[in-house]
């Protein structure tokens, strides 16, 4: 049985754009729950002045972001956080949060305007570093 070229070629095209399909839809899927994790991301109330003196580590992932941060403790206040790892879609300028929770000793600052969804996962990951203080 001998098989014309255009019904390869048309067979490939075919597994091509199905093939397709399925990764695309498989994408999208990971953005509606990278949304969701950001969306259900909260936060709980910690009083840096029951944080030990020390260097603290914290990282927070929800996939197509992740955060991982060093946060410097002394004297019970922040003294500085710096950002180790942040992998971001177009939330770099999300970065400048964390001079914002420094001067303000709280992690509860307003997101960056235009990155909220990168300004969220460096909080929680300031957060996460703060509880191993406490």
């Amino acid at each position: 049985m001998k098989i014309s070229r255009k019904k390869i070629i048309l067979s490939i095209v075919i597994f091509i754009f199905t093939i397709g399909l399925i990764g695309g839809a498989v994408y999208l899927k990971n953005v509606a729950d990278y949304k969701q994790a950001v969306k259900e991301t909260t936060f709980d109330e910690i009083n840096i002045s029951d944080v030990s003196d020390g260097v603290y580590i914290g990282e927070y992932d929800v996939n197509f972001i992740y955060a991982k941060v060093e946060v410097t403790v002394q004297n019970r206040e922040i003294t500085d956080i710096i950002i180790l790892e942040h992998r971001h879609e177009h939330g770099k300028a999300a970065e400048t949060v964390i001079n914002e929770i420094v001067d303000e000793q709280r992690i509860d600052v307003d997101a960056v305007s235009g990155a909220t969804n990168s300004s969220i996962v460096i909080k929680k990951a300031v957060e996460n570093a703060l509880k191993s203080g406490l």
